[in-house]
């Protein structure tokens, strides 16, 4: 069943199945067709996301377990409604002691039941990065013991660490010496910054609480969907969303199984009738393009953002916004040398021991007169340069010939002389070719896919976008942010295209993921529009901050006064100042220039910190800021209206995240995660706001006309006589039904502008919007 309309709802001890039962009323009166929920298999203890599952056989009993979300599916089809879940097959929870089948490996090792549940090296005893000094120094120190526990006896580290001891070991394991305990164990602590050169086991990015999964393994697979499975063959369930698709190591035969498999489900005759729902979260680089080949209906929607908020972006400011830059921070204008600088540090820094284990696969299908240094340079540049998260390897797209033509292209330059061969060899071997062993092959290319993708989304996302401060509205994840913005034509084309081969992906402009939420960037955007405006503002908030910003790099600033106008609240809050602190400490942390999350520089954070806290208390800066944000506001609220209207008509199934009728001036996480005022936005109701009025017109619209929405033509209008004013405009159509829709980028139209629609309808571009920036109608 393809949704009409998604809620984003994230699930935890704080809010159960139960509160979401409590308010599908007021989502049902929006229009909303399917709550789409953030995992709901059990998690680690007091998790408030749900990724870091420990048991995907369960549903999660501090959300109200299976009892309460059978209550929430029975609620939602009483009202003729539907639910969507977020799955997560490429890693599970290891942290603490709660993990059974992680427990079962450490205490059985090979012999575990669970030992092809997860991607280990078993060549070696497992490494656990746990210990704050060498193991060593913790013996010396005691702070390893041997405690009884449920029955059991346990490796104690630091008095609150366990972890279970073989059961050959169990009869007095407390009269032998730790030492010699430890040696016969199938895994070995270790000092926590190990894990980076000496891991042995892959995790999920660069955190070592969660284990990458081998769900390749046709049992693995089977043990891991058995709950998906069943869920949506009972009808409770009617799709899911694919957590982090790419790091699985066969992400399009993974997709195809899993629709085999859920079609296969024979649901009850009161189900809605399928197919299953099937969206995947793909992060899509410049240029690239889903093929139909995943058998998916299309992405989580991070293209789609993008797509939008670099509409809403005035290409006339890319230029001067980075001179700007370039004048505050000294560094580059442009996106690339800060990617690839970080990309190189991320690869040195935390990711040794993946790359050192995808060189030493390389050299075991290597010919002769190719070294292992040969190897490793080519392996670590072609990382360097790589243009999207993975390739696919010999069954994959087309599109796939396309990238290792690019990557052959942007790595030659960094090639050492000779050695170019090197290069072009992995490259044959990633698309499925020249190995003389297939399964050696197979493997090494496996390991290049699954070290690709995290570089890629930690030196970009994790990296270089809390670096590089052009317009931080432009740094989001699945963003190119090296393009300042997309032309109407542009993104007509994206949207032909949407509407041809993915009709029921889904939409959407803000994530429990995003850096900041969408009316935080719709309210940045505005600068394309006015940098010497906003220059002229910087100066003044500069010459302000000159009181207190002694030790603060002037770039670092420059982000800050980005951060606090993107997310100034509409009033007061008491706690802005914190939210403000907790986001700069997590992107000093990010950035990793003056500070790192493996080397906190406390004083330098509370520097900034301070600075911030000065700021918001500073009347002058206050009456600053509320100058200049009753300056942009018309411009601000017009771009967060075309992100709703674009979001509801286009092609697609929209997304709205939690709470986000009202105004999403949220930071990165996990600021945008915080609790929902449920009985504001239901009385808001009586009375709505400009964007909450929208949405539920448009909701409404969707409920009335819903095949329109879900499978209407889109035709891009003719513009005429706008001059250097900005607008979009298009029309659907459907059975007869037409939905004709036209924004205004750039604000109120000449008076000579024109809007000729597809079916033939001419408009005075003016009279549509003399009341709104949106404007559209059925017809």
């Amino acid at each position: 069943m393809i949704p009409r309309a998604t809620y984003r709802l994230q699930f935890h001890k704080d809010f159960t199945f139960a509160d979401a039962e409590a308010i599908l009323p007021y989502l049902d009166r929006l229009g909303i067709s399917h709550v789409y929920a953030s995992p709901v298999t059990t998690a680690a203890p007091g998790s408030t996301h749900g990724y870091d599952v420990i048991d995907p056989t369960r549903i999660n009993p501090e959300l109200g377990g299976e009892e309460g979300f059978r209550r929430l599916a029975a609620a939602l089809r009483a009202r003729s409604m539907g639910i969507i879940i977020d799955i997560v097959p490429n890693h599970m929870g290891v942290a603490g002691d709660t993990n059974a089948w992680w427990n079962d490996v450490l205490r059985h090792g090979r012999d575990s039941q669970y030992a092809d549940v997860f991607d280990i090296d078993w060549s070696r005893p497992i490494l656990l990065p746990v210990l704050g000094s060498s193991l060593s120094e913790a013996l010396a120190n005691g702070a390893l013991t041997v405690e009884r526990h449920e029955e059991r006896w346990w490796l104690v580290a630091y008095g609150d660490k366990r972890f279970p001891l073989r059961d050959e070991d169990q009869d007095a394991p407390d009269q032998a010496p730790i030492e010699a305990l430890l040696d016969r164990q199938h895994y070995r602590p270790a000092l926590w910054r190990t894990a980076n050169d000496e891991l042995n086991w892959r995790r999920f990015f660069a955190i070592n609480e969660l284990a990458g999964v081998r769900v390749e393994d046709p049992g693995v697979f089977d043990l891991t969907h058995a709950l998906y499975l069943r869920l949506y063959g009972e009808g409770l369930i009617d799709g899911v969303r694919v957590d982090h698709v790419d790091g699985l190591t066969d992400p399009l035969g993974y997709c195809r199984k899993l629709r085999e498999r859920l079609e296969a489900q024979v649901r009850p005759a009161d189900a809605p009738p399928g197919p299953p729902w099937i969206v995947i979260e793909k992060i899509l680089g410049p240029g690239e393009l889903l093929s139909s080949e995943w058998q998916v209906h299309g992405t989580s929607g991070y293209d789609f953002m993008e797509e939008v908020a670099a509409l809403l972006h005035d290409p006339a400011g890319a230029a001067p916004l980075g001179e700007i830059w370039r004048g505050v921070s000294g560094r580059s204008p442009d996106l690339e040398p800060e990617e690839l600088l970080a990309r190189q540090q991320l690869l040195a820094w935390q990711f040794t021991g993946q790359l050192e284990s995808c060189v030493d696969a390389f050299v075991a299908i290597a010919p002769d007169g190719v070294t292992r240094s040969m190897l490793r340079r080519a392996v670590e540049r072609l990382l360097w340069v790589f243009p999207v998260y993975r390739t696919y390897g010999p069954d994959a797209p087309a599109s796939d010939q396309a990238v290792r033509d690019a990557v052959r292209d942007r790595v030659r330059p960094h090639v050492p002389p000779g050695e170019t061969e090197v290069t072009d060899m992995i490259l044959h071997w990633l698309a499925g070719r020249g190995a003389g062993d297939a399964a050696l092959g197979a493997e090494a290319v496996r390991r290049f896919q699954q070290l690709s993708a995290p570089i890629a989304a930690k030196a970009l996302e994790d990296t270089a976008f809390y670096r590089y401060g052009r317009l931080l509205s432009r740094n989001d994840v699945g963003f190119d942010a090296g393009c300042m913005s997309l032309s109407p034509a542009a993104f007509h084309q994206r949207m032909e295209a949407r509407a041809r081969d993915w009709p029921h992906a889904m939409l959407t402009t803000a994530t429990h993921d995003h850096k900041r939420g969408e009316d935080t960037r719709a309210r940045l955007a505005v600068l394309s529009e006015m940098p010497a405006r906003w220059q002229a503002i910087a100066m003044e908030w500069e010459r302000i901050a000159a009181d207190y910003a002694a030790g603060v790099d002037r770039a670092d600033r420059y982000m800050l006064f980005q951060s606090l106008l993107g997310a100034w609240p509409d009033s007061p809050e008491e706690d802005f100042a914190n939210r403000i602190s907790a986001w700069q400490t997590k992107a000093l942390r990010e950035a990793k220039l003056h500070s790192s999350w493996e080397a906190p520089n406390e004083e330098y954070e509370d520097r900034c910190n301070d600075l911030a806290g000065k700021l918001i208390g500073d009347s002058r800066f206050v009456a600053s800021m509320q100058s200049f944000l009753a300056e942009i506001e018309p411009a601000a609220a017009r771009n967060s209206l075309i992100q709703v209207a674009l979001r509801y008509s286009l092609p697609g199934v929209p997304d709205l995240y939690q709470g986000n009728e009202f105004a999403d001036l949220s930071l990165v996480d996990p600021d945008n995660r915080r609790p929902v005022d449920y009985t504001a936005r239901i009385t808001a109701l009586e009375a709505p706001p400009p964007k909450l009025q929208l949405l539920c017109d448009l909701l409404s619209a969707r409920r009335r006309y819903p095949d329109l929405f879900a499978s209407g033509s889109y035709e891009p209008a003719t513009v005429e006589g706008a001059g250097p004013s900005r607008l979009l405009a298009f029309e659907r159509q459907h059975g007869g039904a037409s939905l004709r829709c036209a924004v205004a980028l750039n604000g109120t139209p000449p008076a000579s502008a024109s809007i000729t629609f597809p079916s033939g309808t001419r408009c005075p571009a003016a009279a549509l919007f003399a009341q709104s920036p949106v404007w559209f109608e059925i017809a």
